[in-house]
């Protein structure tokens, strides 16, 4: 009991807390953006909430839509029959949204919306959402926007999904570290854990009902699994040495760690029902940030075997690791694509440390952003955009680049934000 009572003073884990939600600057977006307009929807006077803002705003930080400003509008329907595809036409816009807002009777709001062809003048979308208690309509603007993503861009919608990060603020004795889940606009931010020591390397179970982090008690790391909606906090691994960088297996049963118990740090696979473990690297270098494969026949690690820090690939069965990353001097903690066709790393060319994207049939690497000291890349589900952490500003914050490098973001809040992590669709 006392060091439950112990663990639970370092963590702080069920108390909620208030953040400012992150700050978001687009840039590179304005090259070949889709032209779209998202006329404010009608809302009854006792609902003060802006959805149609809320729509725009995801599509416009994805970096492929320009959206017209309403005060260039010059009609502003709220449904089909009252739009005038010409007054459109005139302003350049290729695809029209529009919907309303009402109250059922038991006192729920339902929102209808539409996706129009402007130059078609066509339908291309219609849906009436589920009725939603008020407090939810940001939960419903966000799959909206999903939808007229996937229609538009044929890519699944990103905009309804979490996110992870650490923060840290103070100086000595003072400073913090908590482990924050939020929107994946910023909104909504939530602390997970709290402690005057890190917390490291959040990962998220593939139904998003849990994270797993690293965190230390007296100097000492262990492996977490917190479930998110009860707050139930298990300890899976806490050996001497280094307990570190967890993920998730493709279907949840199992995780890779990085171990140091035995001799040097190397990869274990642990059974998260039982416990179990099975070593699956055994070498003298150091083997660490496993990622999975999506079908989960293989992993992807950082090794320094060759010398210098590279990523290699070995089945999850066991087996001689391989070699995948040649060009820079070093790459680091590689993460899978959803699609499994490449991985993100951390580039370190020249002692600038960027996110590149290796395409595991040609081997070639491509650098999406500038350095200098850009860190922890992850997928979004879709796989369109990657979240990393940087310090290029001069300050810790955490940026968003699509695939094609064209399109980033940036994203702020008062302190150091670090160790970001996207979380699966929700289902």
């Amino acid at each position: 009991m006392k060091k439950l009572l112990s663990l639970f003073a370092l963590l702080c884990l069920a108390v909620p807390q208030v953040h400012a939600a992150l700050e978001f600057t687009v840039s590179g977006g304005d090259v070949g953006a889709k032209p779209i307009a998202v006329v404010p929807f009608a809302t009854p006077a006792d609902i003060n909430f802006d959805i149609a803002s809320i729509i725009e705003a995801d599509l416009v930080r994805s970096g492929l839509f320009d959206a017209l400003p309403r005060a260039d509008m010059l009609e502003k329907p709220t449904a089909i029959g009252q739009v005038d595809y010409r007054n459109w036409r005139a302003l350049n816009r290729e695809n029209l949204v529009l919907g309303s807002l009402s109250r059922s009777p038991s006192g729920a709001v339902a929102v209808r919306f539409f996706l129009t062809d402007v130059y078609r003048g066509t339908q291309m979308l219609g849906f009436d959402m589920p009725a939603v208690a008020q407090d939810q309509l940001r939960v419903v603007a966000h799959q909206i926007a999903d939808l007229i993503y996937e229609k538009l861009t044929g890519q699944k919608g990103y905009f309804n999904t979490q996110i992870s990060y650490v923060t840290a603020a103070g100086y000595g004795l003072a400073r913090r570290f908590q482990l924050i889940v939020a929107d994946a606009d910023g909104y909504n931010p939530r602390t997970i854990a709290s402690s005057r020591e890190p917390l490291m390397s959040p990962a998220w179970s593939p139904d998003g009902k849990k994270l797993a982090y690293v965190g230390y008690e007296r100097g000492r790391s262990a492996i977490y699994l917190h479930t998110l909606n009860s707050g139930e906090l298990r300890k899976l691994v806490a050996e001497k040495g280094i307990n570190g960088a967890p993920v998730w297996s493709p279907d949840g049963s199992k995780m890779v760690v990085t171990l140091s118990f035995e001799t040097n740090p190397d990869l274990y696979i642990i059974d998260i029902a039982s416990g179990q473990r099975r070593r699956l690297t055994d070498h003298y270098a150091i083997d660490t940030e496993a990622s999975f494969s999506p079908d989960g026949s293989m992993l992807a690690f950082t090794s320094d075997r060759g010398g210098s820090a590279q990523v290699y690939v070995v089945p999850t069965s066991g087996g001689e690791p391989k070699r995948v990353t040649f060009q820079g001097k070093q790459n680091l903690r590689p993460r899978y694509s959803p699609d499994g066709k490449s991985l993100a790393v951390v580039n370190n060319e020249g002692g600038r440390y960027a996110i590149g994207l290796v395409d595991l049939q040609t081997g070639a690497t491509r650098v999406l952003t500038d350095g200098p000291l850009d860190e922890s890349p992850s997928f979004a589900p879709s796989g369109g955009v990657i979240i990393y952490a940087t310090t290029g500003n001069g300050t810790a914050e955490l940026g968003i680049v699509s695939v094609d490098g064209r399109v980033r973001q940036q994203l702020r809040q008062p302190g150091e934000v670090r160790e970001p992590a996207w979380g699966p669709f929700v289902r």
